[in-house]
C-alpha cells in the first residue's frame, strides 16, 4: 500500500487559499451569468484557452477607431456589419457604438451575449469550406486575435477572415498579435504591420503589435 502524499503546511496552505479563491470567483461569474446577459455580462480570462483581455486604454483606442469608421458611412451605418473574432474583451465597448455586433469565442460562457454570440472552434475551419457559412461574406469590419502564436492558428483564422468579409477589397481588418507571426500573417492577408501596439491587463511576455487592411494609424493619430 502507497504511504500518504502530504504536502508541507506552507505549500498546503497556499493551495487552499488558490482554491478557494477560484471557488469565489467562479461563484460570483455564475450569478453575473445568470443576473445579467447581454454586454452587461462580466468573465474573468480563461488562461487555459489562451484569453488574455485588452487594458482600458487599448479597448477604448480601438472602440474610437471603430466609431470614425461607422462616422465615414453616415448613410448605410446601419449595414455596416462587425465581426470580433477572439477578442471577447472589446465586445461591450464596440457594442455600445453599434448594434450589429458579433462574437465568435469558442468559449460558450459568452451565450450570455444573446444572439450577438457565435460558437467558433478554430479547428473545424480548415477541414469544413462550408464552416459558418451563413456568416460568410457578411462583414464590413473583421477584429481578430488569433488565441495561439503558431502557423496553423494563423493559417486558420486568416482563412475564416477571407470567408467572413463581405468584399476583400472593402472590407476592413485589424488583428492582434505577435510580432513573430508577421511572415505567416502577410503572406496570406494583404495587411500591414502598424505602429500601433495593443496592451493587456497582465504583461505578456510576447512583443504585441498590429496590422491592418488599411491606415490603422491614421485614425489613432487623428483622435
Amino acid at each position: 500500500m502507497d504511504d500518504d502524499i502530504s504536502l508541507p503546511a506552507d505549500t498546503l496552505a497556499i493551495l487552499n487559499e488558490f482554491l478557494l479563491e477560484r471557488s469565489k470567483r467562479e461563484a460570483e461569474e455564475d450569478s453575473q451569468i445568470t443576473n445579467k446577459t447581454g454586454k452587461d455580462a462580466h468573465f474573468e480570462e480563461d488562461w487555459q484557452l489562451s484569453q488574455f483581455w485588452y487594458s482600458t486604454e487599448t479597448k477604448h483606442t480601438l472602440r474610437d477607431v471603430v466609431r470614425k469608421l461607422l462616422a465615414e458611412r453616415t448613410k448605410d451605418s446601419d449595414d455596416f456589419s462587425i465581426a470580433l473574432l477572439s477578442c471577447p474583451s472589446l465586445y461591450k465597448d464596440i457594442r455600445d457604438l453599434h448594434d450589429t455586433v458579433h462574437i465568435f469565442e469558442f468559449d460558450q460562457r459568452f451565450e450570455a451575449y444573446g444572439t450577438d454570440f457565435v460558437h467558433y472552434d478554430l479547428n473545424c475551419v480548415g477541414s469544413n469550406p462550408d464552416y459558418l457559412k451563413e456568416h460568410h461574406h457578411q462583414y464590413d469590419l473583421i477584429v481578430a486575435d488569433p488565441p495561439f502564436l503558431s502557423q496553423e492558428c494563423i493559417a486558420k483564422t486568416c482563412e475564416i477572415i477571407t470567408r467572413l468579409q463581405r468584399n476583400q477589397k472593402e472590407s476592413k481588418v485589424i488583428l492582434c498579435s505577435g510580432e513573430v507571426v508577421e511572415p505567416w500573417l502577410t503572406a496570406r492577408l494583404p495587411v500591414l504591420k502598424c505602429s500601433f501596439r495593443p496592451e493587456h491587463e497582465r504583461n505578456l511576455g510576447n512583443e504585441f503589435v498590429s496590422y491592418a487592411n488599411f491606415n490603422l494609424d491614421e485614425y489613432i493619430e487623428n483622435k
